[in-house]
């Protein structure tokens, strides 16, 4: 049994590393294509700047490769074991399918732990970190030559112009986010703003703005000839604290609390705790899915293993996506939703796993 357990360790884990490796890749090139090569093309930052950039994504990239790794890696071997008769050895021998999988099962309750990390502490760092690695380059190489094309991020508020000209913008979209909505929704055909020492703006001014402003609790549309707002205060060096979605689980443990003392929203807050938290657990719950499915698929192609991987994905992130678009209905409990997947992942993959353990038919 210890050779069986070795034999199916070595064949998960070699599929585990390339999985994960391909995974990291795929995730990575999306951020690398739209927030460092440009940077990098346009010699506004050093080729040292741009790995320092791409070594702080790699741990966001593996919080969500991990489990998509081993995933595919379960349905991958043991595909492989089904179709070349392992499997119906095994049975036949009288080994017990469970016990010969729980050194795999065994492996994705670490790799849950591993998720854990990564999820509540290392990778909302490391997004921060990546953030304010753009921001340095921001002040450092000036602001006026990022902005045409490229939303812009001062906290709360995001600032959008289609071309730049110097200090003066033209096609201006400014939005500002409070509470889980817009507060502030404007379009300005130009505008210009001002320049401090170290080349970061301190003042916007939009003309001719039309859009929607909140007045209290209502939203109004209207129209404003010039409308300014000091951007000092939203500098990166005066954030004071991260997004909801980019804290750590301690950050979010204690804006949790500030908020209940202060009577704001929960909901949000919750429904980022558990998600840090539901999303480390996917890796037990698709390795349970991953083997009795790779059993019955009887297949050695890789291209199905990872056909199977893609639908069972969608199925998982359908809850978490629902579950954070409903974020501010406290009513419906949208944290206990990010929990469904992972209880019907395990159940079913339990439940394949047991019949697949039957006698040979």
């Amino acid at each position: 049994m210890r050779t069986l357990h070795l034999h199916l360790l070595r064949e998960t884990l070699a599929t585990l590393l390339v999985t994960v490796a391909v995974f990291t890749f795929v995730l990575l090139l999306g951020n690398i294509l739209k927030d460092v090569l440009d940077l990098l093309a346009s010699g506004r930052a050093s080729l040292a700047l741009v790995a320092r950039s791409i070594l702080l994504l790699i741990p966001f990239a593996l919080a969500f490769a991990l489990p998509i790794g081993m995933l595919t890696a379960a349905l991958l071997v043991f595909g492989r074991l089904s179709a070349d008769g392992e499997v119906t050895a095994l049975r036949a021998g009288g080994i017990s399918l469970v016990a010969s999988v729980a050194p795999v099962v065994g492996l994705s309750i670490l790799l849950s732990g591993l998720c854990a990390w990564f999820n509540c502490q290392v990778a909302p760092a490391s997004r921060v970190a990546f953030k304010q690695v753009q921001h340095d380059i921001l002040r450092a190489k000036g602001f006026s030559s990022l902005i045409a094309g490229r939303y812009l991020d001062f906290g709360s508020l995001t600032l959008y112009a289609r071309a730049a000209s110097g200090t003066n913008l033209t096609d201006i979209l400014v939005y500002q986010v409070s509470e889980g909505r817009r507060s502030l929704d404007l379009w300005a055909p130009e505008g210009a703003f001002s320049l401090d020492t170290n080349g970061w703006p301190d003042a916007l001014v939009l003309r001719n703005a039309q859009g929607i402003v909140s007045l209290n609790t209502l939203q109004v549309p209207g129209f404003l000839s010039e409308w300014t707002t000091n951007l000092s205060s939203l500098r990166p060096d005066a954030l004071v604290k991260p997004k909801p979605s980019e804290m750590t689980y301690r950050q979010l443990r204690e804006e949790l609390a500030r908020r209940r003392d202060s009577g704001d929203a929960l909901s949000p807050i919750r429904v980022q705790i558990h998600r840090q938290l539901s999303f480390s657990f996917a890796c037990i719950g698709f390795t349970l899915v991953g083997i009795p499915l790779g059993l019955r698929a009887h297949r050695r192609e890789t291209n199905v293993g990872v056909a199977l991987a893609l639908l069972l994905l969608t199925a998982y992130y359908a809850f978490i996506i629902l579950g954070q678009s409903l974020e501010t209905r406290a009513d419906l409990h949208p944290h206990l939703i990010l929990w469904i997947p992972n209880f019907l992942f395990q159940a079913v993959g339990a439940w394949l796993l047991v019949r697949a353990d039957g006698p040979p038919r």
